[in-house]
């Protein structure tokens, strides 16, 4: 492995920002360094002198200023792709954050763009592929050994935000500075994992509310009906409402299915044979005994429980570690700034979806109409400019 570490230049020391600041500077992350800070606000200086490092007030201005090999873009989601172009042009390594862009078009635009630049490492942060726990369940789909999937849900409620959370910026839940709530905020790292272990949905029926329980125009609650194609279909619930707060993914396929709560304990079943063969084989006695719970359901399935640990903070240094060996070519990017692409489509076709009350395609999603119903929110809204 090479000794020369990553010079980090972060963009934003807000708590995202500053959260990785603290990570690198405690040597969490030991082939990372700060290289430079940027931030709009100049009282950040401080602590940039702090951690004696230059400051920037200007993103511009740091990524050319020779004091970084990369950045990590930790600003307002609609900043993060020509922020991210920015940078790539200027022959930087780029990090985003989640999501990649809030639309597909401005997305597409920076995977595009970060295409023709292939000498760089372009990643985005999605800190959950780290978590072994998913990594573990990837790994047993993609081997096949459960077969073909049939259906999966998520209902994910953990990230009850009271009032008071939405007021303390002009831009938060706002189609024209964040644009859009709880999928664009909360929700993408599970929008990501989902297809990331079960695969990209073909279409996506949703009904959304706006402004259901918080004095807000954007979504804080959401159901959605996506269809992965050969009859499997998964349904993903989220919203910012509930202060008690469910975790839970379910996964059903031909031999098999996997049960997780709290992204900490898995219960994964294997059925001995693929459920249509039982289906064609088992006599109405063996039946009877099932239904009256006296058939042994060893001779038909074994399960098996696992608890994971979560250490603090220990998905994000890996992934920067991820990111900084991949630098250095050593590594795979374990995300992938293209892979960002999936999960802004799903929630844009969740939003769209919702809006005409239609079953959105994903394979062509309709990016025009997308834009023309987004911007007439946001000139609704008053409060910033239309996108293009």
């Amino acid at each position: 492995m090479t000794e020369k570490k990553l010079r980090l230049g972060i963009i934003g020391l807000g708590a995202e920002g500053g959260m990785y600041a603290n990570f690198i500077e405690s040597g969490m992350v030991p082939t990372v360094e700060i290289g430079a800070i940027c931030d709009v606000l100049d009282e950040k200086k401080a602590e940039a002198d702090r951690l004696g490092v230059p400051f920037y007030s200007d993103y511009k201005e740091m990524i050319t200023s020779g004091d970084v090999d990369a950045v990590v873009t930790t600003v307002p989601h609609y900043l993060h792709p020509e922020m991210g172009i920015y940078a790539l042009d200027h022959g930087v390594h780029t990090l985003v954050e989640k999501p990649v862009g809030v639309y597909t078009k401005q997305a597409r635009e920076l995977i595009d763009f970060a295409a023709t630049k292939p000498e760089l490492t372009f990643g985005v942060f999605f800190n959950q592929r780290t978590n072994q726990l998913y990594k573990d369940l990837k790994a047993m789909l993609d081997s096949g050994e459960l077969g073909k999937l049939r259906h999966t849900s998520w209902i994910i409620t953990t990230w009850w935000r009271p009032q008071g959370y939405y007021d303390q910026s002009d831009w938060r839940a706002t189609w024209g500075g964040e644009g859009g709530g709880v999928l664009v905020n909360q929700a993408p790292h599970q929008l990501d994992l989902w297809q990331w272990m079960c695969g990209v949905p073909k279409s996506v029926f949703a009904k959304c509310a706006y402004g259901f329980q918080r004095d807000l125009v954007v979504e804080d609650e959401v159901n959605a009906l996506v269809d992965f194609g050969g009859g499997a279909t998964g349904t993903f619930i989220t919203c910012t409402n509930d202060i008690a707060g469910t975790d839970r993914l379910e996964i059903l396929c031909d031999s098999g299915k996997i049960v997780v709560d709290n992204s900490s304990k898995v219960t994964v079943t294997k059925l001995k044979e693929p459920e249509q063969e039982l289906s064609k084989s088992m006599d109405m006695e063996s039946v009877r005994k099932l239904f009256t719970g006296q058939l042994d359901l060893s001779e038909l399935m074994t399960t098996e429980t696992k608890e994971y640990e979560s250490v603090w903070g220990g998905q994000h240094c890996e992934v920067l570690r991820n990111f900084a060996a991949a630098v250095a070519g050593e590594e795979e990017l374990l995300a992938p700034g293209a892979d960002g692409i999936h999960g802004v489509r799903l929630a844009n076709a969740i939003h769209l979806s919702s809006w005409t009350g239609q079953e959105v395609s994903i394979e062509n999603f309709d990016e025009e109409t997308y834009m023309t119903e987004l911007n007439k929110r946001i000139r609704e809204e008053g409060k910033f400019e239309a996108r293009n």
